[in-house]
């Protein structure tokens, strides 16, 4: 069922992606693929991907930036949170929430920065079911996307068999092919995979042991096992070309924390007690970031004073006084 205020507010995304989508489609196709094959159009998609994912960049070195501002503050916070424990009253419960903001503030750290790279891709990922939907029906997009692209895409299979705009369930319930419900099966797999070990790199590599007993970690132990199941249950409804979208996704998440994780750990993770002993053994360490080098202080030389002469009375006289 479509809806037209939620399409006015996606025009101008879904003019953007068709027009990455229909540059990338006219690359491949200077190239020489068949512009109508399933093959042509992934690829367009993968493409898509890594505009979008590349554009994002800066948005997720100001995430990590606020992830380590997060850590920088959650001693202060423990002490709040401290400070009402047992108190569920809703005067304590205020002063609580308003501590906390203050604190956050004042550090300027933002709690959702985590999720800003994930809900700025949301209207791209429902800009592109959209496309895709209207794309099935052999209509025009709103840009780049005309009637003879759209039927293309509309049309595009993979191995001849599995169109880019089917569903697992709907091949599932209207007996379509079998090769659907196989790569959609197994891209579900996929991704449920790739989001798992995506987030299970920054749970057990990339925690300080600060965060690590915080009751955001907790939260984050639940969501690890409670996401996947997002996926099993709500990948089955997606068409192939948007699952291949999102599989992409996720591998260029799963690499570029990888990356971060290697080279821009937290302090204090066995991430980063691992890169202080991966610089150690190429002596590349640095030393505000390991052990501080001892260096040897040469002892400075002893100056002895040279004892004047004192005449037998000068003597004495010195050791009545001392008496």
């Amino acid at each position: 069922m479509e809806i037209p205020f939620l399409d006015t507010i996606l025009w101008p995304i879904k003019w953007v992606v068709e027009l990455i989508l229909v540059g990338w489609h006219y690359l491949w196709t200077f190239i020489g693929l068949d512009p109508a094959a399933g093959l042509t159009w992934v690829l367009s998609i993968v493409g898509l991907v890594l505009v979008v994912r590349a554009a994002l960049i800066p948005i997720f070195v100001r995430q990590i930036k606020s992830q380590r501002k997060m850590l920088e503050v959650a001693p202060q916070l423990k002490k709040i949170q401290d400070k009402y424990k047992g108190k569920k009253d809703q005067f304590s419960r205020e002063a609580m929430s308003r501590e906390t903001m203050e604190l956050y503030r004042k550090t300027g750290t933002n709690p959702l920065a985590s999720c800003l790279p994930l809900l700025l891709q949301m209207p791209i990922f429902f800009s592109l079911f959209s496309v895709l939907n209207n794309a099935q029906k052999g209509q025009a997009g709103v840009g780049p996307l005309n009637a003879q692209l759209g039927e293309q895409f509309g049309n595009a299979t993979l191995f001849g068999v599995a169109p880019l705009h089917d569903t697992f369930i709907g091949s599932w319930n209207n007996g379509g092919p079998w090769q659907v419900m196989v790569i959609a099966g197994l891209m579900v797999v996929l991704m449920t995979a790739s989001q798992f070990y995506t987030q299970l790199q920054i749970m057990a590599k990339n925690q300080s042991p600060e965060a690590k007993a915080s009751p955001m970690f907790k939260q984050q132990r639940v969501l690890l096992y409670i996401l996947p199941l997002v996926f099993v249950f709500s990948g089955v409804a997606f068409p192939l070309g948007v699952m291949f979208y999102w599989l992409t996704s996720n591998l260029w998440t799963m690499g570029q924390q990888f990356l971060v994780i290697r080279n821009m750990p937290t302090p204090g993770s066995e991430a980063a007690k691992a890169r202080e002993a991966r610089l150690a053994k190429k002596g590349k360490l640095e030393p505000s970031k390991g052990a501080p080098a001892i260096e040897s202080i040469p002892e400075a030389p002893k100056t002895t004073q040279r004892q004047q002469p004192v005449s037998k009375n000068r003597a004495k006289k010195q050791q009545g006084d001392k008496k």
